[in-house]
Parts: C-alpha cells; sequence; structure tokens
C-alpha cells in the first residue's frame, strides 16, 4: 500500500478513476489499470485514444477479505499448499470459492455502483457496456508478464452485472495457472493484491482488433512495431484461437508523414471471431469476404505504430499493447504492459541453428523461437489430459492458454492449429525457451501420435515441421569476441526472413541483398505472368497465380508489393547505412522454375553465360518485367523511405550494355544521381576489368563477384563436381584481376567492393583485399567473426 498524498489516495480508497492513476500507482490498481491512467494522463495530448474507466484498488480487496473474515482460511490453505498437503487444483478450486462465496459490504458496493453510474451518464448511456479486467498488483511488470494468469470478462452490461463479475476478476488471483506462475517468479501469494478495471468496451465485435509489440518479437531488433490484427474482439488474436493478419512498420521514418513506412503486410485465415450477444460473447465463422479481406487500411496502420511508438518512448521500454477499434471505425488502445521477453535478453550472442540433412516436408506455420528440436509427437485435446504429456515430447494442439503452462515447461517442441505472433502460446514459449510452430491449421490431423519429427525455427519467419529426427548442429557467435577492423565489413543477405536474426553483428551495411531470391522466397512466381497472365499456358498455375493475387487489383501490384516489402525488411536492419540491391540475376532454368515460367523462358544450352543479368533488362522478352523491378525500389526509397538503397547491375558484359540499363532505369524513374541514388556494377566479367575505367565512368563502385569472375578466368564452370578441386579464387590469375580492378578504379576515385564467396570461405583471401586496399568486404554473416578475428592476428586493425 502506497500513501499518495497528492491525490490523497489512503487506506479508504476504493475506487479510482483512470484519470486519477499513473505508472506509479501498481501497487494501488495493478500493472493493467496503472499503464492505462498513464496513456490518459501522460499521452492524450498526443491524440491516443484510450476508453475511460475506473479500477477497484488493492484496498477494496484487502478489505472484501477482511469483510469476508478470508484470512485465516486463506491463510491455511496457502500454508497446506506450500507444504504439498493439498495439490494447485484443490488450492485454487477452495481458494476461488472463498471470494465467490463471499459478499461486498454496502460501502464496497456503493461506490462500484456510483462510479459505473457516472461512466454511464459520461457516455450518455443508462447502462454503459463495458470490459472487466483483472489487474493483479504484481503483474505487467518488465521482469513478469503474467500473460493471461487472471480472468476478463466482455460485454458487461448493468449494475449487478459489474458486480458480478468484479467478484470473479478477484476470485482470478488464485486461478490454478496463477498460484503456479506466482511459485515460479518468486512471488508471495499472500502479498499480492488485486485491482479490477471497468472500462466502456469498444465494440470491435463489428470491425476488429488486435495486439502491437514495439519491438520483433523473434530477434528482438527493436526498430521495428508489428501489429497482429483480426476481425470481432481481441481475445481471439490474444488466446491464439485464430490467424491474424501481420503487419510490420519500421520505427525510424514514422516522424515523416509523407512516407508510409510499411515494411511487411501478411494476410492471416481469420476463420473465426468473437462477437457479442446479448450479455455474452460467441465465436462464429467469419465469411470468405471477411477472410480475404485485411483487417487494417495503411492510415490505421501507421496510426497505430506511431501511438505505440508514443507510448514505448513515454515508458523507455518495450510494450506490449491491445488494441480495439469500435464500430464507427475509431481505433483506441485498451491495454499497454511492458514486453517481458526481448526487452531482457542481453545482446552478447548470436546463437544459430542449422540442419545437417534434409527431410520431407510435412507441415509449415509461424515460426517462433529461432531454433531446432526433435520429438515424438503427442496430440493433446485438452488441457484436463495434461497428466497425461511425457516430458520431452513434442505437443500437438489445437491451441494453448494459460492453463497449458505445466505441458509448455516440460515439451521439447510445440505445435498449434491456431494462433500468431502475439498469441498467448507464442509469448509463453519466448519465455520458457521452448520452440514453437504456430497457426499450421491441420498439424493435429497430418501429425500422428508417436511420429518422429523434427521441428524446425531456424529457416526465417516460416516454421517446417519434417519427417524423422533430423540431424543438427548448434553454434554461437560471441559479440564481443568480434574485433574491429580497419576495413567495413559487409553482410550478405538472401532471404527477408533471415535478415532480423543477424541485426545485431558489428557490420557496415549490406553489401549484396540477392533480388532473385526476395522474388524466390516472396513472391515465387515469374514477373512476365504477372504483367501477362492471360499468356501462362498452365491452367493449374494460372489459378495459383489468381489465388495469390486475389488482394490484389492488379497482379503486378502483388508483384511490386511483396518484392518492395521483402527488400524493405533487409534494408530496415541497416538503417542507415548502405544496402546493396542487386538487380534479378536468375538465369533461364531458374526463371523456368518459377510459377508461370515455362510460358517465358526458352530452354538454352549454357545459361550460366546466356540470357541473365543486364541483357535481360533491356530486352523486349523481359523489359516490362524489369519495370516492375523498378517499380518496387522505387517504392522502397521514396514511399516506405528507405534511402539507402544502392541498386547494383549484374553481369554486365559490354559499356553498350551499361548505357542502356542505366537509361532504362532513368525512364524507370531511377536515376543516376538523383535523390542520392548510387548505382554499381557486378565486376564479375573481365571485361569489366579489362576496361575498368570506362566502367568508372559509368557507375558509382563496382562490386566484385569471384564465383562467376574466377569461372570466366579460369574457364571452369563453377557447378563442375568434377573440376571442383581446380575452382579457387585464390587462383594467381583471379587474383592479379583483382588487383588490377581496383587500382584501375581508385585511379578514379570509384568504390571497389567485394560480396563474392571468397573471402567468407577463405579469411586469408580477406587479407589479401586488404592488403590491395579494397575498399569494403562483404560476407555470409556466420563468416563475420572468423575474417574480423583472422584480419585482426594479421594486424589489420
Amino acid at each position: 500500500m502506497i500513501d499518495r498524498t497528492d491525490k490523497k489516495i489512503n487506506k479508504t480508497t476504493l475506487i479510482l478513476s483512470f484519470d486519477e492513476i499513473d505508472k506509479n500507482d501498481v501497487a494501488v490498481v495493478g500493472g493493467k489499470n496503472s499503464s492505462l491512467g498513464e496513456i490518459i494522463q501522460q499521452l492524450q495530448k498526443d491524440n491516443i485514444s484510450v476508453p475511460d474507466g475506473f479500477a477497484t484498488t488493492s484496498d477494496l480487496f484487502r478489505q472484501f477479505i477482511t469483510f469476508n473474515k478470508l484470512d485465516e482460511p486463506i491463510n491455511k490453505l496457502i500454508n497446506a499448499y506450500n507444504k504439498k498437503l493439498i495439490t494447485t487444483h484443490e488450492a485454487g478450486t477452495q481458494l476461488r470459492k472463498l471470494i465467490l462465496d463471499g459478499v461486498f459490504s454496502e460501502n464496497m458496493s456503493g461506490s462500484i455502483k456510483m462510479a459505473y453510474e457516472n461512466l454511464s451518464s459520461k457516455y450518455g448511456e443508462d447502462d454503459v457496456i463495458v470490459a472487466v479486467r483483472s489487474s493483479a498488483t504484481a503483474e505487467d511488470l518488465p521482469e513478469a508478464s503474467f500473460a493471461g494468469q487472471h480472468d476478463s470478462f466482455l460485454n458487461v452490461e448493468g449494475v449487478q452485472a459489474v458486480l458480478e463479475n468484479v467478484k470473479k476478476c478477484m476470485s482470478s488471483i488464485f486461478t490454478d495457472r496463477a498460484i503456479v506462475y506466482r511459485e515460479e517468479n518468486g512471488f508471495d501469494h499472500l502479498s499480492v493484491a488485486i485491482s479490477v478495471g471497468i472500462q466502456k468496451m469498444v465494440r470491435s465485435d463489428q470491425s476488429s482488433s488486435g495486439v502491437i509489440f514495439t519491438v520483433d518479437t523473434e530477434t528482438g531488433f527493436p526498430h521495428v512495431v508489428l501489429v497482429t490484427a483480426s476481425w470481432g474482439l481481441g481475445e481471439m488474436v490474444v488466446q491464439g484461437a485464430v490467424n491474424p493478419d501481420e503487419f510490420m512498420v519500421f520505427k525510424p521514418l514514422l516522424s515523416d508523414q509523407n512516407l508510409a513506412p510499411l515494411i511487411k503486410t501478411k494476410i492471416g485465415a481469420k476463420k473465426r471471431k468473437m462477437i457479442t450477444k446479448g450479455h455474452t460473447t460467441q465465436i462464429v465463422n467469419t465469411t470468405d469476404k471477411e477472410r480475404d479481406c485485411l483487417t487494417l487500411n495503411p492510415n490505421e496502420i501507421l496510426t497505430l505504430a506511431r501511438w505505440s511508438c508514443l507510448i514505448e518512448d513515454h515508458y523507455q521500454h518495450a510494450m506490449d499493447i491491445e488494441w480495439a477499434k469500435d464500430i464507427d471505425g475509431q481505433l483506441y488502445i485498451v491495454q499497454a504492459r511492458p514486453e517481458t521477453v526481448q526487452s531482457r535478453q542481453n545482446v552478447d550472442k548470436i546463437t544459430c541453428y542449422q540442419l545437417k540433412e534434409k527431410g520431407k516436408s510435412l507441415l509449415e506455420g509461424i515460426a517462433i523461437g529461432e531454433a531446432i528440436t526433435v520429438g515424438q509427437v503427442q496430440k493433446i485435446d485438452s488441457a484436463n489430459d495434461i497428466d497425461q504429456f511425457q516430458e520431452g515430447n513434442i505437443l500437438v494442439t489445437q491451441t494453448t492458454d494459460p492453463d497449458w503452462v505445466p505441458i509448455m515447461k516440460i515439451a521439447s517442441g510445440i505445435i498449434t492449429n491456431l494462433g500468431g505472433r502475439t498469441s498467448h502460446a507464442a509469448i509463453v514459449s519466448r519465455e520458457l525457451s521452448v520452440p514453437i510452430i504456430v497457426g499450421t491449421e491441420t498439424a493435429t490431423t497430418v501429425l500422428k501420435n508417436g511420429q518422429d519429427i523434427t521441428l524446425s525455427c531456424a529457416e526465417g519467419e516460416t516454421g517446417h515441421i519434417y519427417e524423422g529426427q533430423l540431424d543438427f548442429d548448434v553454434s554461437f557467435i560471441e559479440l564481443k569476441d568480434i574485433p574491429p577492423v580497419k576495413i567495413p565489413l559487409m553482410l550478405n543477405i538472401a532471404d527477408p526472413s533471415t535478415a532480423f536474426h543477424w541485426w545485431a553483428l558489428p557490420a557496415k551495411g549490406i553489401g549484396l541483398a540477392r533480388m532473385e531470391f526476395v522474388i524466390n522466397h516472396c513472391i515465387g512466381i515469374h514477373p512476365m505472368a504477372l504483367v501477362h497472365p492471360a499468356s501462362v499456358q498452365s491452367a493449374d498455375e494460372s489459378q495459383i497465380i489468381k489465388e495469390k493475387c486475389k488482394h490484389h487489383k492488379d497482379p503486378t501490384e502483388y508483384f511490386v508489393d511483396n518484392l518492395s516489402q521483402g527488400i524493405a525488411q533487409i534494408a530496415c536492419t541497416r538503417w542507415p547505412e548502405k544496402v546493396i540491391v542487386r538487380l534479378s540475376d536468375f538465369k533461364t532454368n531458374e526463371y523456368e522454375n518459377l510459377i508461370g515460367g515455362r510460358s517465358f523462358e526458352s530452354k538454352e544450352p549454357n545459361p550460366m553465360i546466356g540470357f541473365r543479368g543486364a541483357s535481360r533488362y533491356i530486352h523486349p522478352k523481359y523489359k516490362e518485367a524489369f519495370a516492375l523491378e523498378c517499380r518496387a525500389l522505387k517504392k522502397v526509397r521514396d514511399v516506405i523511405g528507405l534511402k539507402n538503397i544502392t541498386i547494383m547491375v549484374p553481369f554486365c558484359r559490354t559499356l553498350k550494355e551499361a548505357d542502356a540499363v542505366l537509361e532504362a532505369l532513368e525512364n524507370n524513374g531511377l536515376k543516376r544521381g538523383l535523390d542520392g541514388l548510387e548505382i554499381y556494377v557486378m565486376a564479375e566479367i573481365p571485361a569489366n576489368i579489362i576496361l575498368a575505367e570506362e566502367f568508372s565512368q559509368k557507375f558509382d563502385g563496382f562490386s566484385i563477384g569471384t564465383n562467376d569472375l574466377t569461372q570466366l578466368i579460369l574457364g571452369i564452370d563453377r557447378d563442375s563436381s568434377e573440376l571442383a578441386n581446380e575452382f579457387d579464387a585464390r587462383n594467381d590469375a583471379v587474383k592479379k584481376m583483382i588487383a588490377e580492378l581496383i587500382h584501375k578504379a581508385h585511379k578514379h576515385g570509384t568504390h571497389v567492393g567485394i560480396c563474392g564467396q571468397a573471402p567468407s570461405d577463405h579469411p586469408d583471401f580477406a587479407d589479401f583485399l586488404l592488403k590491395e586496399k579494397i575498399d569494403s568486404i562483404s560476407l555470409n554473416p556466420d563468416s563475420v567473426a572468423t575474417v574480423a578475428k583472422y584480419l585482426n592476428d594479421k594486424n589489420h586493425i
């Protein structure tokens, strides 16, 4: 109990309105309510909307216990539980009954009634509909989340209903799960009280609601906001009973009202929603239209993200926020609490899991945890059956709630049909460091009891379930052990979904972001099939394209939106440092494997030196697709706002070809030098080096591609297994040409970097590059530590 003389809060205070409380009142009104009061008092000036309400205090709870003479029976039950004379369930059941059987004094009930009538009057209603939520005095702390430990009730109307549900909330201080959680986190059962928040309910059953995290939930990358959303009341998202939409926003660019830094949009299945019916709630199926529509428009996503950043800045802590959209379209913040997983991590090392063998893919979902585990499937349908679960098995179920925590603690992994990144199952699994794949939709039918499987959350945002127990490696990169070197070390990044994993590496930008990998991972369709869908010859592929593009007015928008967001996810991890994006460099056989590709690609006898790179961008067979690549890059720079993007042209054979590509880029709104745009060229063909001085006049920099350069200098197919022992970028001929390039380019003040594989595989090659005064070295992320240590040992510091 605290004495707040400035607000005249004392031991007799039973009710406080939200505008009377702030973040310092956790001991009086608990975490949820103190946070709501803080936002109302401090942030409404920033136009953050919070539904009004009031809170019963911890004093009311304690007076209720005293008035009903419950101190002694509660103490006896707690002591019996501590001595293991009764089980958690027996203790919880009896403790809750004590409170539910209790009655309010006239002063208590009268105070609640008056506050409720005042709230109703404020909103011009006889009996305002409210949400009644528990708010324990030890919850929502930075070091303990108490996620879902206590009960909440929605769509409550009338004084008697409010009184009844306040008592239910108070009794939930002794739910089985809350007892266990306090035990594990070192909280004294008898020192924790409970407050109850009574808040004007947002009628999101007719619109949408969801959860926001102001940090990437999987990697701790601090510069993004994750917004999840689904139709109806927010309990479905919190409980993990629905697969929601996901949106990600890049924080540093949110302050510019002319930008829309939305870097990820993922539509969820959203098959069910919770709505109000009478004085209760019910779960119903969504319509086909609701499933196919996004729950929020871009302006609403950006508004929620800006509000979230204001809340985070105010608290100086990553936040877990619940929001809801009212029937009139107004957005509201309904809860805010500290994020309790990533914000507690020390960013001192990066753990890397990698499969050592391939297996048959059985199922996919949303990866939570960036780890790999193996085990046997054990399906459990109900929390009532948790005693049957065998430690070390992989739990497979529809979804989880706080009652499942005892299983979750002893499972080697978890798989659910439903849920998103912000669901209870995801939050608790992160706290427990148990890898989980949520939102598979069909795990309980596809997987069989006793089946050996591998659960992989280490391959980006998509979680994979493989047949059998596959072998895997675990390694660690200690960030403190990576020494500084005198040359910028950059990263080679391919898959947007893995880019966040490496955000903490001490690198100076990205030297190679491969556009074709983004196309493959995020789109999967040949761009010409989106420009001319009627020309796709396969009926099955036409149907796939139609299904993938159904949320876009034009199929080309599907390509532009997904490519721009994929590139943005890579580029934002190094903002404001340089990120070099290589234009697409598929070969014809690789383009052919994209959906619809066979309708637009010809067979080539040697695709490696065929119709690829720069030659495609200016050719009638591909220039319309190249225009889409340009639209995506322009959107990343001008709409999302990531102007740290540098464009790189691959496999540019001649100076004439260089001029034509630069002209095509300019015609598509990407003029070299305009608004700081730099354009590099890959140095991977001997002609690039022989004519390096001429190429220097046309481009802002070179980036050496050692694989193609080596095969073209030595005349060795880089894919030839028979000649693999002869393929070596450290060959003197290759090294002499690289040295020649650096010398020629530097005569004209042109930057030379390297993004090829050689320095990642051979640290001594990096030593050679430094001696030749190369300007930057781009490495595979898992090679940075090794190369930095090698160069440091060679006194390149």
